[in-house]
């Protein structure tokens, strides 16, 4: 393992989380930094001036760096951390993630309906299931993910799905090209980081058909 700040052999920035210790990717990570008046402030791109301070992707990392004042410790200065910070952060991720699935959308690599989705895995046109985490399970457990890693995505509501889309809300849905897959994946992974890990999972099968019964 490199020290914080080092690439690894795979070429991804890595740094060290100030609640675990740990040194891990910057994709699996929050990046904050303080305003000018010293306020704790999410930067989901990580374009903000000024020192970063990173906290791994999980709720319980991110909670002992706030019940700890760890932020203080990291900038070597007093840290404000503003009341509902990880609710604050949470909404900032569901409008992020949103706003790319909506970006895939217009350029006609993302799918919604159980139909549409249903007929892109079969096909072997989808490289992602996204399901709502509040959608039947029974109806959800009828569609198997792609082979591969991370390619089942269930961190947003139906209602939060349905923004990407224009609806009211969505249960299935698919991406099935473009360039933002990636992106996807990464933004998924954080906020399944606040709302629960299970949220986004890797296909363990290969040869298991896309459509379950």
């Amino acid at each position: 393992m490199g020290r914080a700040g080092r690439k690894t052999q795979t070429d991804e920035t890595t740094r060290r989380c100030i609640a675990t210790g740990e040194v891990q990717p910057c994709t699996g990570m929050f990046r904050f930094v303080l305003s000018p008046d010293g306020v704790v402030t999410p930067d989901l791109a990580e374009r903000l001036p000024g020192r970063g301070i990173w906290v791994s992707a999980d709720r319980a990392a991110l909670d002992l760096a706030i019940k700890k004042k760890l932020f203080s410790r990291a900038a070597k200065t007093q840290a404000t951390i503003p009341d509902g910070l990880l609710e604050m952060l949470e909404q900032l991720m569901v409008r992020r993630l949103i706003d790319l699935i909506s970006l895939a959308r217009r350029g006609g690599n993302a799918i919604c309906g159980f139909e549409k989705t249903k007929g892109a895995l079969i096909s072997e046109a989808a490289l992602v299931l996204l399901q709502s985490k509040d959608g039947s399970d029974p109806q959800k457990s009828k569609l198997r993910p792609p082979s591969g890693q991370n390619t089942y995505i269930s961190c947003l509501t139906a209602s939060e799905l349905g923004l990407a889309f224009g609806r009211d809300y969505v249960i299935h849905a698919a991406l099935v090209g473009g360039g933002l897959t990636k992106s996807v994946k990464r933004e998924a992974a954080r906020l399944a980081g606040l709302r629960g890990r299970d949220a986004i999972t890797e296909a363990k099968q290969p040869d298991n058909p896309a459509v379950k019964g």
